[in-house]
């Protein structure tokens, strides 16, 4: 049975009109089991939403801080089993906090499409973002989803037509996560006007909330984009410190580090609303 309203749906409708804060981590890096110490660390430093990286030897979205997250995650042993099982621990703890898993194709299809949602559903995850299942090519994976009470979530990006957001549109459950660049994660400068134009457009044909990522590099420009975005979604610098704070001190001090440089990011947008000039 499909839950009436989705953590997500629910988390979105409490912020009081502030953007969400969405932080990015893979899971298993530096190591797999501060993972769900981590995410609860986050949560505690004011994250709303915890998108879980699924480590894969082959990313096409994700630059270089990701990729080497990614590996240290697959050397360290994790994998899709891996995850799900640490959602599952952290649900022990934290049973509101929207969880959402992104990641590629590959680890389901071989996991198998089926066990993966009734395990995803059994362990708690929210919602799946799969980054090469292009809305054309995954309408039955998403009514899925939908069927054991996980919202699909989709990509849009600069350069997406309108046909594709009607595309999305019609698929896509809790919100939309839209990419600032073009090129991979970490990478450019971001354009806060540009984004804002890009929004206005999507917004046409969405209705759900729409996240803002790929590249937010600190509380400035995260506060910037939340006068915009219905959440802002950051992965490539929190990673950065992560692995700085875990070479030079180990994983307990990288979980400090993360919580602490999230929490200066959560009072950066804590009272910035949507619409603010």
């Amino acid at each position: 049975m499909t839950r009436l309203q989705s953590r997500l749906g629910a988390r979105f409708s409490n912020l009081s009109g502030r953007a969400a804060l969405i932080p990015y981590v893979t899971a298993g890096d530096p190591l797999a089991g501060p993972t769900p110490a981590l995410m609860q660390a986050l949560v505690q430093a004011g994250a709303d939403v915890i998108e879980l990286g699924v480590p894969f030897s082959d990313p096409m979205a994700d630059g270089p801080v990701i990729q080497q997250a990614g590996e240290r995650a697959i050397a360290a042993g994790m994998s899709l089993a891996g995850v799900l099982d640490v959602v599952a621990e952290f649900r022990v703890h934290d049973t509101v906090t929207p969880v959402v898993l992104m990641g590629y194709a590959n680890p389901i299809e071989c996991m198998g499409t089926e066990s993966f949602i009734q395990r995803a559903a059994q362990a708690g995850v929210d919602g799946v973002l799969v980054v090469d299942y292009t809305p054309e090519e995954s309408a039955t994976f998403a009514d899925h989803l939908k069927a054991a009470g996980l919202d699909p979530i989709y990509l849009l990006a600069p350069t997406s037509t309108e046909s594709r957001m009607r595309d999305v549109a019609r698929l896509a459950r809790g919100y939309v996560y839209y990419v600032s660049l073009k090129g991979v994660t970490g990478a450019g400068n971001l354009d806060t006007d540009d984004v804002a134009r890009h929004l206005a457009v999507i917004r046409r044909q969405i209705s759900i909330p729409i996240g803002v990522g790929f590249g937010i590099r600190d509380a400035e420009s995260a506060a910037q984009l939340a006068r915009h975005a219905d959440a802002v979604v950051i992965g490539s610098k929190l990673i950065q410190v992560i692995q700085e704070a875990s070479e030079q001190k180990g994983p307990l001090a990288a979980v400090q580090a993360a919580a602490q440089w999230l929490a200066g990011v959560r009072a950066a947008i804590e009272h910035v609303e949507k619409g603010q000039s």
